[in-house]
């Protein structure tokens, strides 16, 4: 498999002077000091509550994902005498079964493992990739008519990426950790409340594709939570897949069968290109912060990127002082992420097609710069950086032998491009929707549009699978879904650990903002309270609120053998340590 440069980033840590000045203009705002010290009473009150006590520690094993049958499944791997890579393939493959909105075999996505035996960390970037007849122009006219939904979908990677894990890091033999997955689509599973919801809300576009009809709206009315639904065509694509491995979807019927199914709306999709696909082996980023090693997936992620800048321009001494549910410290963390986000939108493309130097967008001097034009009474909007320089499923696994996996699997928007292929069960994607129309480039202006559709590219990704080492000890491995909101919520939900010291189950339940691309410059979730929104504005944020709730984060953190587990109730997740 090709490999990347190994991108590391080292900073120095910078003295208290810039968190004094940071305190100090707060207490110059009377206005603002007031509601920030008074915040923290009022979003105790806001936290989401957690569906499950996540936070009871366990010495041996630990899994976080957003489906309680998929956790279930993978826990039952790991006490069958699978490893950490095991019981994440597993939950990949039963998450394509019991939450198909957010994945599937039809997907792909991105996995770093840790090594617990090497003490090293490995990225596997088994992404979608755009059919060589892509459609170029019909991406400057989003959305698309249900007719040509096809022209999103890319060749799927889901199974080359999960088999080649299997390979290279698994214990069991293959076919024991597709198995439980077939039984699940076999003997049917219970619909969660996240499912039911999203098919409820998707009601009317689910109607498009006559076999997400039948098994989501029998009779026209939307399975609710609770309801069995069996899948026996996935089933046999599962047995299928038990006994050939890879070759069971990139060689014999399925891949004829996949690109007639594609290009019947629309895609470009041919049965030639789906079995020359290949996943790629990259060096994760490595920032050092606080006395921590940082690793998080490269380009073609952004995610990865903005999670390094960040750190790169924060400390633990700033932030702690502001406080976590302060509007001082929600506005600096969004300053941060909106320059991440203008560099995504600059610079960041499938490497092999647009190659950036992480480097030099790393560099002390330019992130120094860019952290000496941020301050707490005064908002960027997204273009002022851009010019100056969404159905996802997170998983998270660890084992007794010190392996972690941090998984993200997706068909990206909620139930891919709505087109289930009738024999074999498996949910394309529309993962192509990740590209960058040249319009929004020109909006911003840009000189040129790095993520622009290509054949054979792979488009930019916001899943940031990431963990964090000490000493070479894994201390804290997490992840989340959420199309553009993935980075934001996994850079707040590792702060909350590592500088607030949140439990996990805290970390990922309260309330988090998000980075809108539009008008406005931060978005709050609608649990939050006025007296935030109106902090921000006193800083000239452009406030808006999120009307739906559908990304989470997972997570493990570790503490000595003790592992601890938390899955995000915004989606109704589920984590299980023993």
């Amino acid at each position: 498999m090709a490999r990347s440069v190994k991108h590391h980033v080292q900073f120095s840590q910078q003295n208290d002077d810039r968190a004094s000045s940071i305190a100090a203009t707060a207490a110059r705002r009377p206005a603002l000091a007031v509601c920030a010290g008074s915040l923290g009473a009022v979003l105790a009150l806001f936290f989401l509550a957690p569906v499950v006590d996540a936070d009871a520690g366990g010495s041996r094993f630990a899994v976080a994902t957003e489906n309680e049958t998929v956790t279930r499944t993978a826990m039952g791997v790991l006490r069958s005498g699978g490893n950490a890579v095991d019981a994440a393939i597993t939950a990949a493959l039963t998450a394509g079964v019991a939450s198909p909105s957010s994945s599937g075999m039809g997907g792909g996505g991105f996995a770093l493992v840790w090594d617990g035996k090497n003490g090293k960390a490995t990225t596997l970037d088994f992404r979608e990739t755009a059919p060589q007849g892509v459609d170029a122009a019909a991406f400057e006219h989003r959305p698309l008519p249900p007719g040509e939904r096809g022209k999103l979908t890319g060749v799927p990677g889901e199974i080359a990426g999960l088999v080649e894990l299997s390979k290279r890091f698994g214990k069991k033999h293959w076919a024991d950790v597709v198995r439980p997955a077939e039984r699940v689509a076999a003997e049917g599973y219970l619909v969660s409340e996240h499912l039911s919801g999203m098919i409820g809300f998707m009601s009317t576009a689910l109607k498009v594709d006559p076999v997400l009809s039948d098994l989501f709206l029998p009779g026209g009315t939307p399975r609710a939570a609770g309801a069995r639904v069996k899948n026996p065509a996935l089933a046999k694509t599962l047995d299928k897949v038990a006994r050939e491995g890879a070759r069971a979807i990139y060689a014999g019927t399925i891949p004829t069968e996949l690109s007639a199914s594609n290009q019947a709306v629309g895609g470009a999709l041919t049965a030639e290109e789906i079995p020359a696909y290949r996943p790629i082996e990259r060096e994760p980023l490595h920032v050092r912060w606080e006395g921590y090693d940082v690793y998080t997936m490269a380009p073609p992620s952004a995610g990865g990127v903005m999670l390094v800048e960040a750190l790169s321009m924060l400390t633990k001494a700033e932030l702690q002082p502001l406080g976590v549910h302060s509007g001082a410290y929600a506005h600096l963390l969004a300053e941060v992420a909106r320059g991440a986000v203008a560099d995504r939108l600059r610079y960041i493309g499938d490497p092999e097609r647009t190659p950036v130097d992480l480097g030099k967008l790393f560099s002390a001097t330019r992130l120094s710069a860019r952290r000496r034009s941020i301050t707490l009474d005064h908002t960027h909007k997204l273009l002022d950086f851009a010019q100056n320089e969404h159905g996802t499923h997170h998983i998270v696994t660890a084992d007794a032998d010190g392996n972690v996996v941090s998984l993200t699997t997706t068909v990206n928007r909620p139930f891919g491009s709505m087109t289930v292929n009738p024999k074999d069960g498996i949910e394309l994607n529309d993962q192509l929707d990740d590209f960058t129309a040249d319009s929004v480039t020109r909006l911003l202006g840009l000189p040129t549009n790095p993520n622009e559709a290509h054949a054979n590219a792979r488009p930019t990704s916001s899943m940031t699978p990431t963990l964090v080492v000490k000493d070479g000890a894994p201390v804290l491995a997490l992840g989340g879904s959420g199309g553009m909101a993935i980075a934001t919520n996994v850079l707040q939900c590792l702060l909350g650990r590592l500088v607030f010291d949140e439990t996990p189950t805290l970390a990922v339940s309260e309330l988090r903002f998000g980075i809108p691309t539009e008008a406005s410059t931060i978005s709050l979730e609608s649990a939050a309270p006025p007296e935030l929104k109106a902090d921000l504005e006193h800083r000239g944020e452009i406030v808006t609120t999120q009307r739906f709730a559908l990304h989470a984060v997972q997570m493990i953190a570790f503490e000595g053998s003790k592992k601890i587990a938390a899955a995000d109730p915004r989606k109704h997740g589920s984590a299980l340590v023993e």
